[in-house]
């Protein structure tokens, strides 16, 4: 029987016969994963109460709310353009946070928190700077909401430096890792589909699951990312693969690429959740999903291509971090170029024998030494 604190969580077998949770209330279910109880298990059960009472509730206890209150300005948050302009998944993702921050201190003004407030609920995360660096972005953007609404005049989260993270992030898939991802999947499985539709797109999570033959035109794969595509972002387009194109020469015509078994559109949580099973079954603890949009621009830097290039595969909005893709592959091959210019410099033997004195003195006393 499960613990109370879960009430939400309801068990039910995938097609593999595995037992899988999900949070489900009135119409309203998220995915849990398949351990229940556990940290992973606990956040996502988190986040789905947050996206539960999100900002289509979020007035149904506003007459309750202590003006001035970081809750009252959460609410007041929630219905600024600036959060109505985030797409749906920033939105998902941005919730769980300001949540379980609201839960925690939402009824503290906001006028009386100083930036030593703001390094002591950091600090709770310390363990986890990922988190805590998360955490400081939503806090500043709430505090930027409150100095827009005269609440104060200045942003105390912007004056507290994030965590430094010695990990860069999601792993990128090597070449080595894919071989063996494809070893172990063969041709005409969907784990097989799934890779090289984002190894050849550097689509993302919430882009593969809803690409489809309508996006294919004139022989190029064309979408929007859903992350940007409230603020008209660019529109992505590009050649396809030859491999890519095998793979998706012979499906069907009227469903999503990654469509499930029974021909609907497959969630972003869901293809994380198979593409997990998938990874570990191959032994590939460190790949994930995103790790594959990695490898895609890690493959085009080490191909020669400029920021800029990856940057219209990608669909990134900035160069910062394409750059860093680009600057990690190509740091190899410009330390090669490097030597191959001093080895091949003229007159490379006489400055090698040209000592400075101290060094040609000592060489001759040993010399010297050597003769008796």
């Amino acid at each position: 029987m499960k613990p109370s604190r879960f009430p939400k969580a309801k068990a039910y077998r995938d097609r593999h016969g595995r037992t899988r949770w999900r949070f489900r209330h009135r119409g309203f279910a998220r995915e849990l994963g398949t351990d229940f109880g556990s940290d992973d298990f606990k956040r996502r059960y988190a986040e789905a109460e947050a996206e539960l009472m999100g900002p289509g509730r979020a007035g149904a206890g506003a007459d309750r709310t202590i003006p001035g209150t970081l809750s009252d300005l959460v609410i007041s948050y929630y219905k600024s353009p600036e959060w109505r302009g985030l797409s749906e998944s920033s939105k998902r993702t941005y919730r769980g946070p300001i949540e379980r921050l609201r839960v925690q201190h939402g009824d503290k003004r906001i006028a009386a928190l100083e930036r030593r407030h703001v390094m002591a609920i950091l600090a709770q995360k310390v363990d986890t700077p990922a988190a805590a660096n998360n955490l400081r972005k939503r806090l500043a953007q709430l505090l930027d909401h409150a100095i827009a609404l005269d609440w104060i005049k200045a942003n105390p989260a912007r004056l507290v430096k994030p965590y430094r993270i010695e990990s860069s992030g999601f792993h990128a898939w090597d070449e080595g890792e894919i071989a063996r991802f494809f070893e172990v999947h063969e041709p005409g499985t969907l784990a097989h589909r799934a890779v090289t539709l984002m190894l050849y797109t550097g689509a993302a999570r919430v882009d593969a699951v809803k690409l489809g033959p309508w996006n294919i035109k004139g022989g190029r794969i064309e979408y929007r990312r859903q992350k940007t595509i409230r603020s008209n972002g660019v529109l992505v387009s590009i050649p396809i693969h030859p491999d890519l194109a095998e793979v998706l020469a012979s499906l069907p015509d009227d469903r999503p690429f990654l469509a499930t078994a029974y021909g609907k559109p497959r969630s972003p949580e869901g293809l994380g959740n198979v593409m997990r099973e998938w990874c570990d079954k191959a032994g590939l603890s460190t790949c994930s999903a995103h790790g594959l949009r990695k490898a895609c621009a890690r493959r085009l830097a080490e191909a020669g291509a400029t920021a800029h290039e990856i940057m219209a595969v990608t669909g990134h909005k900035t160069l910062a971090e394409v750059q860093r893709y680009t600057e990690s592959a190509m740091r190899e091959g410009l330390a090669d170029q490097a030597f191959a210019k001093l080895i091949s410099r003229p007159n490379r033997e006489q400055t090698v024998v040209n000592l400075p004195r101290r060094f040609a003195k000592n060489d001759t006393q040993a010399s010297e030494m050597k003769g008796k």
